[in-house]
């Protein structure tokens, strides 16, 4: 048969008593000790006798873990940034290698540092330049198209500004022509040459020689009429004419 559970209580008995601090003082040091080494903790145990006797067990110094157990309970803000501290310390190493990676990938994609490389390295490292150069070509031929195709929009846009700029031009053109055609329709009165052969304006023609003027029948008073054909050189041809232009007035 099993055991019985034991009542939970304190032992009356001296004898009894002793015995089962002996037994179990033992138990648990060597508890302590397996949970060390099992799980790799850091173990401290402490034990006083109702007499007074100290029984301890450390898996590191017991000092420093108390020292540790202090700086926990009694300092949470210190601990709390030490924490911080072990945290970005870890967080700045991880990022140091990553670093250190991308630099040392760098120099293998430039063609540098290659002796510690493995055949195997090095195909992966030739894959990966042959797809890097497929990629850079196909991104330049597409950049091509792209501009060729915006060039062709270019040249449809002007051959249509062109096509409207001739139509304009023919326009003006035949605009130009229509209206020569009336002006030359319409005739000119100061013509002498023009289709009706007549001048609506009337032309007086002077003669080249004041003599030639005509006498005309007039009144004379006060003074003796000159005949100028009859060769009188006593009176001067200027009086002569000047007789004749002022005859129409003075009637």
């Amino acid at each position: 048969m099993g055991r019985g559970r034991v009542e939970l209580k304190r032992i009356e008995n001296k004898i009894n008593r002793q015995v089962t601090f002996s037994k179990r003082r033992n138990g648990l040091l060597k508890k302590a000790y397996e949970l060390s080494v099992l799980c790799d903790a850091e173990v401290a145990l402490i034990i006083f006798s109702s007499r007074g006797k100290l029984y301890e067990f450390g898996s590191a110094s017991m000092t420093k873990t108390l020292e540790r157990y202090q700086r926990c309970c009694f300092n949470p803000q210190d601990n709390s940034a030490e924490r911080e501290t072990q945290s970005w310390y870890q967080e700045v190493s991880k990022l140091k290698a990553k670093y250190e990676s991308l630099q040392r990938t760098q120099r293998h994609l430039l063609g540098e540092d290659l002796g510690p490389l493995s055949v195997k390295e090095l195909q992966n490292l030739e894959k990966q330049l042959e797809g890097a150069l497929a990629q850079a070509r196909q991104r330049k031929t597409q950049i091509l198209m792209e501009q060729m195709e915006e060039l062709r929009r270019k040249e449809r846009e002007l051959g249509d500004m062109n096509k409207q700029l001739k139509i304009k031009v023919s326009l003006e053109m035949s605009s130009l022509e229509a209206e020569g055609e009336g002006l030359r329709a319409i005739p000119c009165p100061w013509n002498p040459s023009s289709s009706s052969g007549t001048n609506s304006f009337p032309v007086h023609v002077q003669p080249s020689n004041p003599m030639e003027i005509e006498s005309e029948p007039v009144l004379q008073i006060g003074y003796h009429h000159y005949n100028l054909g009859e060769g009188t050189s006593s009176v001067p041809r200027r009086m002569a004419v000047e007789s004749n232009v002022f005859q129409g007035w003075t009637l």
